[in-house]
This record gives structure tokens, C-alpha cells and sequence, in this order.
């Protein structure tokens, strides 16, 4: 028997450019595009007249963007959701994810360039369109965001066993390459300052702490956007703990002043928590 079943078209390429004269504005997103509704006879019967192909999903992306300007991806995300449920009536719920890669302009003799971009990444912002046939919800994030911080940082008085190596620090290191999920009150939203507004918080939040463990500045950094942004309802923080471990340089029969490490891409501690109104 079948139990559970959805189909879409993963990694839709979409690249905007919007013409002003001689200064272009470019959007980079990537689309997916998940369908879950009455199909079960594509399954068990092959039967695929009710089957919207996901070719038509990716040609979808392509004609809606050329019927409007593409800004916030969220508004995107709700107007491909709102043609797929209007437009298939076997259709339960439709899930819209959208990936934005960031392209800044090049500055040429202190001036930004027109038409000329370079890639600003590896951070990117996301946003996650969910809607049905009686209500949408929107949610957004970031991810890949490279943060780090060289003071304010301790880890001590943790529990200890007859394998535990580490010793306390009072002052590390503390780096992160920071993915937020948060979903909004309502689809009533200026994406774009609210996104901002989060990102805003959430790294002020990381610098100005006084952590004592990535636990500790990861919940002051949930708390600081549920205080400020009020469209806010939810926020998911995952942080990974890369690791810069002190050269012992001692060995060189030089002093350690704990400013020589390397940095450590595995292991990594992986921290993780939602906070909620």
C-alpha cells in the first residue's frame, strides 16, 4: 500500500536582470518545487492525467518571472504557490523553496558599477513558501553565514568523564558557519528590511555577546531577533563549531600569547536550537 508520496523539480536555475538605463539590478535564485496531493494512480496505476510534468513546474518559474519583477524571493515563492494550487485541483499543498545567491556591484574609481557584479557568497538568503487551500505561510533564512569572533568567547566547567581531554579556555576562538530558519506572523511582510533586520541582529547579537558556549550565544542570538523583529514568530539557529585550536608553539621555544591556530574543518561540534515566542 502507499503510504506517503510527493514529486516536484529540485535545482531551477533563475537568473533575473532588471534594466534601468545604464545600472542593472541582478537576482540569482534557485527554485524548488514539491507537490503533494491525490496521485496516487501516477503510482499504483500509471495513470499520469492529473499529473502536472515537472517540466511544466520549471517552465512555470520561467513565464512567471517574466510577467513580473522578481524582488523578495518570498513574494515569488507566493505567487508560484498561488498559480500551482489555483491550477491543479488534485493538489493538497504545494512547497515552494527559493535559494538567492548575492551579487554585489564592482566598484570602479570609487564608484559602483552599473552593469558589472561580483559574487558576494558563500553566504546566500533562503526563503520557504508553504501554501494549501486555505492558507499560505512564509518563512525565510540565511545560511552559510562565516562569522567569527577572536574574544568574549570561554567554554569551562563542563561535565567530565575518564575521556575527557579538553581543557577549560576563558579565551578561544569562536567561529561559525551560521543556517537561521524564522517564519513570519503572516505573508503581510516588506521582505526585504525585515530580512536584513534579522541578518542585522543575529550578527550584532554573535559579536556583542559574552559567551560561555556556542549554546549560550546562540540562544542570546535567537532571543535578540524575537525582541526586534515583531513579524517574527520562530526562529531555528544551526551552528557548527569550527574549531581554531592554539599552536602549542612552546615547542619552537617560542612564547604562546594564544594568537597562532589552525583552523579545523572536521570534527565540528554541531549546536543546535528553536526558540519561540
Amino acid at each position: 500500500m502507499l503510504a506517503d508520496s510527493a514529486y516536484g523539480k529540485s535545482r531551477v536555475r533563475l537568473v533575473t536582470v532588471s534594466r534601468h538605463g545604464d545600472r542593472h539590478d541582478v537576482r540569482d535564485l534557485t527554485v524548488a518545487i514539491r507537490f503533494r496531493g491525490e496521485y496516487d494512480e501516477s503510482y499504483t496505476e500509471g495513470d499520469n492525467s492529473a499529473v502536472l510534468p515537472t517540466d511544466t513546474m520549471k517552465n512555470t518559474v520561467y513565464a512567471m518571472a517574466g510577467q513580473q519583477t522578481v524582488r523578495d524571493p518570498e513574494t515569488f515563492g507566493l505567487a508560484l504557490a498561488r498559480r500551482f494550487i489555483d491550477r491543479n485541483p488534485r493538489l493538497r499543498d504545494v512547497r515552494i523553496d527559493l535559494t538567492e545567491q548575492p551579487w554585489g556591484r564592482i566598484p570602479i574609481g570609487g564608484r559602483e558599477h552599473g552593469q558589472a557584479f561580483l559574487r558576494t557568497g558563500p553566504e546566500v538568503r533562503t526563503a520557504t513558501v508553504r501554501s494549501d487551500r486555505e492558507r499560505q505561510t512564509v518563512g525565510a533564512g540565511v545560511k552559510h553565514l562565516l562569522i567569527l569572533k577572536s574574544s568574549k568567547s570561554a567554554f569551562t566547567g563542563f561535565l567530565r568523564d575518564e575521556y575527557t581531554t579538553l581543557p577549560d579556555t576563558r579565551d578561544r576562538i569562536l567561529a561559525t558557519s551560521l543556517t537561521a530558519t524564522w517564519k513570519y506572523l503572516s505573508h503581510d511582510v516588506d521582505f526585504g528590511p525585515s530580512w536584513q533586520a534579522v541578518r542585522r541582529a543575529l550578527v550584532e547579537a554573535f559579536a556583542e555577546h559574552d559567551s560561555q558556549s556556542v549554546q549560550h550565544t546562540m540562544y542570546a542570538m535567537g532571543q535578540a531577533v524575537l525582541d526586534s523583529a515583531a513579524d517574527v514568530t520562530a526562529i531555528r539557529l544551526i551552528m557548527p563549531n569550527k574549531h581554531h585550536l592554539p599552536v602549542d608553539l612552546t615547542r619552537f621555544g617560542l612564547a604562546n600569547r594564544n594568537e597562532i591556530f589552525v583552523a579545523t574543518d572536521e570534527p565540528y561540534g554541531l549546536i543546535e536550537a528553536t526558540l519561540v515566542r
